[in-house]
């Protein structure tokens, strides 16, 4: 079985993601308030996208430091999950949120209301300017791209930035035709961009969740570049699933010629490199086996009652 920790977490994201969430209350405050003083649907419908942005980053910043302790005797693979636990649960808060914002644009739309546009303008650009300065926080640390947690928490400040440019437009537009449904078409706008990014996160995390193969890997890919390694005959019962948000595993058997566990050792390093350096897979366990067992020709039933050698390696 091989075994390598490739868990690098700079101390820098979890300050930025404190220091993000301190910033985006006290804008949704702001916000709430002007919006509610100009009676701009907009302008609510994204302090509330705002608020669940804040909630967003609560959890990535719990999840971020939970899923950073060490594995133990009880949590033998860590507490990978519980970022993606912490993005789920985002989504899921961001799916319900677009669905009041559509059923309240709704009833604007049947009694539309004045509003006060220089208001949403200034806020709304000012929104503009702290999303952005998060998002750009959240992006130049721990590469965002790779951790559907504080992914999902950048996914909502760009989400937030664009709501504000919006929402400026719509307010030079109001100012200039008068036309007031502009204010709840908008906040239905918002809502759609909000169910957008929820989508890809509900999706992301439950495939970790469901232990599903990792996006961007393809078994047979794997299974082919193990194959044609020296001293490899064939690779069979092969299974990858992520830990977490940017920790993959794999199990699989590799058939090879009836040797010494000594002379196989050169063959399992291979096959860790090989895993390594193609697809950032750093957990493994590798099953040598010199006899072609029935798993190769049939499907895994979970039941492996059959003796074989098993070899472990470090890389």
């Amino acid at each position: 079985m091989a075994h390598d920790h490739h868990h690098v977490h700079p101390a820098t994201t979890g300050r930025v993601l404190i220091f993000s969430l301190i910033l985006t209350l006290g804008f949704v405050a702001i916000e709430a308030a002007a919006g509610f003083r100009a009676h701009s649907l907009a302008l609510i419908s994204d302090a509330g996208h705002n608020f669940t942005d804040a909630f967003a980053l609560l959890l990535a910043a719990i999840g971020f430091y939970v899923q950073s302790r060490p594995a133990d005797h009880r949590k033998t693979y860590g507490y990978h999950r519980a970022g993606v636990l912490a993005a789920f649960v985002n989504a899921v808060a961001l799916i319900l949120l677009a669905g009041v914002l559509f059923w309240e644009s709704y009833q604007r739309l049947l009694h539309p209301e004045p509003v006060a546009e220089a208001t949403m303008m200034i806020i709304a650009g000012l929104g503009l300017a702290v999303n952005l300065g998060i998002a750009l926080g959240l992006g130049g640390t721990h590469g965002h791209t790779h951790d559907v947690n504080v992914h999902a928490a950048w996914i909502h400040m760009v989400g937030d930035a664009a709501s504000s440019a919006a929402i400026i437009g719509g307010a030079v537009l109001i100012r200039f035709t008068g036309w007031l449904a502009i204010d709840p078409i908008l906040s239905m706008l918002i809502g759609a961009g909000i169910l957008w990014s929820a989508w890809g996160i509900v999706n992301d995390s439950l495939n970790i969740l469901l232990e599903g193969l990792p996006k961007g890997l393809s078994l047979a890919n794997v299974s082919s570049e193990l194959s044609v390694l020296p001293g490899v005959i064939d690779v069979h019962d092969l299974h990858i699933w992520s830990l977490g948000s940017n920790a993959h595993a794999l199990s699989c058997h590799v058939l090879i010629e009836d040797m010494p566990p000594s002379a196989s050792d050169s063959i399992l390093r291979r096959v860790n490199e090989t895993l390594c350096d193609r697809f950032d897979i750093h957990h493994s366990t590798i099953q040598f086996e010199h006899i072609k067992c029935a798993l190769a020709e049939e499907p895994c039933t979970g039941q492996h009652q059959h003796p074989h050698t098993h070899s472990h390696g470090h890389v």
